[in-house]
């Protein structure tokens, strides 16, 4: 029984050296297999992570363009407001010159 078992070992230690060069072949596609799966993985997260920041960049332009608008529209306001103190000589009322109607 045990001279059965060492040699069915050995039969089988001989099998994997005449077809070592097979199992290192199927261990090199495994292995390359294995990298397509990891990298293709890799790659749409990344492209999900892309697609994130276009969608917050666009949201950063146009929030950029709204603040110029704004921008703009303050500097006219500003503009009518000094043009109207320095031509008219006309100035903003004081607190104490104020009334305030309460409706009821």
């Amino acid at each position: 029984m045990a001279t059965q078992k060492v040699v069915l070992t050995l039969d089988i230690w001989h099998d994997i050296q005449r077809h070592l060069v097979i199992y290192g072949i199927l261990l090199l596609v495994l292995l390359s297999a294995f990298s397509v799966i990891y990298f293709t993985h890799l790659n749409r997260q990344t492209t999900s992570k892309i697609e994130v920041l276009l969608t917050e960049r666009d949201a950063l332009e146009i929030e950029w363009r709204n603040l110029l608008l704004e921008q703009n529209s303050l500097a006219e306001h500003s503009a009518i407001e000094s043009s109207a103190e320095k031509q008219l000589n006309m100035t903003r009322p004081d607190a104490s010159s104020e009334i305030i109607i309460k409706l009821q």
